[in-house]
Order: C-alpha cells, then structure tokens, then sequence
C-alpha cells in the first residue's frame, strides 16, 4: 500500500512539475508571478477571513479590506492581457497592499498577536521573492500606510508597544537573508555560464583538429587530381566539384568555431565599455566576418548608412551582438523560405540607433515577450537560449537598449539605441 502510494505520488509531482515548466515556458516570467499571485489571493482572502473570524476569531478582522484585496487580485486574473507598464504598476500596488499594508494593518490592529505576527513574517517571505527593488518599495509604501492607518484609527501606543517592536529585527533579518540568497543565486547562475562558456570554448578547440587534418588531406586530394594536362574525365570533375564542397563546409564550420569561441569569452569577460567603437566599421567587419554558406545567402544582406556614429563599449563585444543577430536573421528567412536582412546604422537619430530587419518568419506575439530570457529558444531546441540574452546583457552594461517590434509570418525588427554622444558622432 505504501509503496504505490509513494508511486503515485512520484508520478503526480513529476506531471506538475511538468506542467509548471511547459507553462512557464509559454507565459512572460513576470506575468506567470502575477497569475499565481492573483489566483492564491482570490482564494485565501475569503478563505481566511472566514478562518479568523468564525473558527479561530481575532481580535480584529475587517471584511471591506478583505474586499479591496480580493478585487485587486481578481483584476490580476487578466495579467496576459496587461501591458508591461500596466504590468510593473500593477504588481506594485497590489504588492504594497496586500503583503506590507494589510498584513502589517491587521497586526498592529490585533496588537501583535501570534497569528498575525507569524502571518506578516510569512508575508514578508513571500514578498521578497519578487524583484528586490520592487518589494523594497511595496514594503516602504505599504508599511507606512499601515502604521499611519492604525495611528488614525486604533490606539498610538500599541504602535510602541515591546509586543511590536521586537518584531522588527526578525523582520530586517529575514528581508536581510531573502537578499543574500537572491544575490547567492544570482552568482550561481554566472559561474553556470561561465562554465557554459569554458565548455563550449573546449568542445570548440577540440573541433579545430580534426577540421584541420580533413582540410589538408582535402588540399591533397585537390592537387592529385588537378595533375596532369589536357580535359579531365567527367568522373574526376564530380570529384573535384565534392571535394572543393567539403573544404568550402570545412571553412564554414571553422567560421561558426569563431563565433561559439567570441560567445564563450562575452559570457567569462567584463561587460563595462572600455573604448569607442564605430558602429559603420563593426558592421562591415561582421559582414566580412560572417560565415554565409553562399554567395546568394550574402546578397541576401544589404547594408545601408544613414549616418554613422560612434559610441562607449567594446569591438569584440560589439561583434558578438552583431554575429548573433545576422545568424539568428538568416535561420528566419531560412525557415520562412523567404525574406532578407536589412541593416541600417542611423546616427542622425536621437538617440543614435541600429535597425536590424528581417523579413523573415517573424515572431509570435506570445513569444516575443520571452525572446531575451536566458536559457529561452524560439522555436524550441533552436540553441542554447543565451545569444540574445548576452546581447541585452551587454547593452545593459553599456547604459544601451535592445528591443524586438514583429509580426509573425512577416518581419523582425531589432531596435539598437545608444546614449547620445555629440562629441563622438560622426
């Protein structure tokens, strides 16, 4: 009995972890954490006011706060349909409400009591399991409004009361440890891809010998069967033709090797802008750079400057963006089996910015919200998930912006912005 119990059990939590995962994997990051926010508050609200107030009673229990609180997390049912504004107000006020204001109300109101001491530390738990910025404002907004509320309505000295202030070094503590551990994490993730990179670097110099041996005995063969003078037979023409295709494969794949080696060493290196770069000159370097597979797949990309500029980063990383960029434009108008790449540098703009158009595949609008998440591909298993993540990474160090404007079936538009350097423009 015990053990199909264990049994079942392994096979329901394997089926939502399953489903967590396919889930999140559909939903923006953000959006996922204001669903499962608005679907527990909508149920516990009026579950535990029921609790407090006729199984357990309190002290004090208000049922239009519980309404206000339920409202506002039913309004959070409808995330998917919410803006990003729309979606960072939102997950303040509500966050500032629920968690700091309300439970911090309900604990000064029932003077410290047990239950509602442990119910704000919780709280707090789970506040601060969203961005760090956005709980630190929530709890400064939400527990001055509590403090001022009960000041206004309940008894002054309760507020300074021993009952109340001992509780706020367990507070600062554990907001203290959730930050540390958010940190720890964080550091985490960089040593995974800086060991994502040390792999990858490997794998790719591992590749670079047996590409060279298949090179030179290619160059070989090439020269054996070139020998002689006069026509060559028609079966020695087809082996020529196959052997200059396996070198021109050899030099595309060497190329790639160059792209995964500069990937691997943006994700170990500083990010910090450490020179001016012309973005006229890295493009072209890119072009010249970049491994198309034909002639044809080259004059599927047009360059156009409008007007160069320069701006603070770092060439090599500029490369890393822009090589990611071109290949991921390409594998659209590949899978679209149509379509061409556009780049314009146009620095008369303010601010200065790079267009980088495809009209390839595009991108579906519940994808595009995902595109930059680390560890993310569209269409799935299509890579590692890190290119456009490292991209935003590092315009992020750069005080840049990147951002996607598409439609599906139809177009993809990078949109590279850098902060305005008159002295620098060109």
């Amino acid at each position: 009995m015990m053990q199909t119990l264990l049994e079942f059990w392994k096979r329901w939590k394997t089926g939502v972890v399953q489903s967590l995962l396919q889930y999140h994997g559909r939903e923006d990051h953000a959006t996922v954490r204001v669903l499962l926010l608005a679907c527990i508050g909508t149920v516990a609200m009026p579950l535990y006011y029921v609790v407090w107030q006729h199984f357990f009673p309190q002290e004090y229990e208000s049922l239009p706060l519980r309404l206000v609180g339920i409202v506002l997390c039913a309004v959070g049912l409808f995330a998917r349909q919410f803006s990003r504004r729309m979606l960072d107000l939102y997950l303040l006020v509500t966050l500032s409400y629920i968690f700091p204001f309300f439970f911090t109300y309900m604990f000064l109101m029932n003077h410290a009591s047990g239950v509602w001491s442990e119910s704000l530390l919780i709280g707090l738990i789970v506040l601060f399991h969203f961005d760090t910025g956005v709980a630190l404002k929530a709890y400064l907004i939400g527990t001055s409004l509590a403090v001022a509320a009960a000041a206004l309505i309940g008894d002054t000295a309760a507020l300074t009361s021993r009952l109340v202030l001992q509780q706020l070094p367990i507070h600062w503590f554990t907001i203290a440890v959730l930050a540390a551990a958010k940190i720890s994490r964080q550091v985490l993730a960089q040593e995974k891809l800086a060991g994502l990179g040390a792999g990858l670097a490997t794998v790719a110099h591992e590749l670079r010998t047996p590409l060279t041996s298949v090179d030179a005995n290619v160059r070989g063969l090439l020269r054996m069967c070139s020998e002689g003078t006069g026509p060559l037979p028609a079966d020695r023409v087809g082996t020529i033709d196959a052997l200059a295709r396996i070198q021109f494969e050899v030099r595309h794949m060497n190329h790639m090797i160059d792209l995964f080696l500069l990937s691997a060493t943006a994700v170990r290196r500083s990010l910090r802008p450490i020179e001016t770069v012309s973005m006229e000159a890295v493009v072209e370097a890119v072009l010249k750079r970049y491994p198309f597979v034909n002639a044809s797949q080259q004059k599927l990309v047009a360059l156009e400057v409008r007007r160069n500029f320069s701006f603070a980063g770092q060439s090599e990383l500029s490369v890393v963006i822009l090589l990611n960029l071109l290949r991921n434009a390409l594998k659209a108008i590949q899978r679209a089996g149509k379509g061409r790449v556009r780049i314009v540098v146009d620095g008369g703009h303010v601010p200065p910015r790079l267009l980088f158009i495809d009209t390839g595949c595009g991108i579906p609008a519940q994808q595009k919200p995902l595109i930059f998440h680390r560890f993310y591909s569209y269409p799935p298993h299509n890579g590692a998930g890190i290119g456009l993540a490292l991209c935003q990474e590092i315009m992020d160090a750069w005080s840049a912006t990147i951002a996607c404007v598409s439609r599906e079936s139809a177009y993809a538009i990078f949109i590279l912005e850098f902060p305005l350097q008159p002295s620098l423009a060109k």
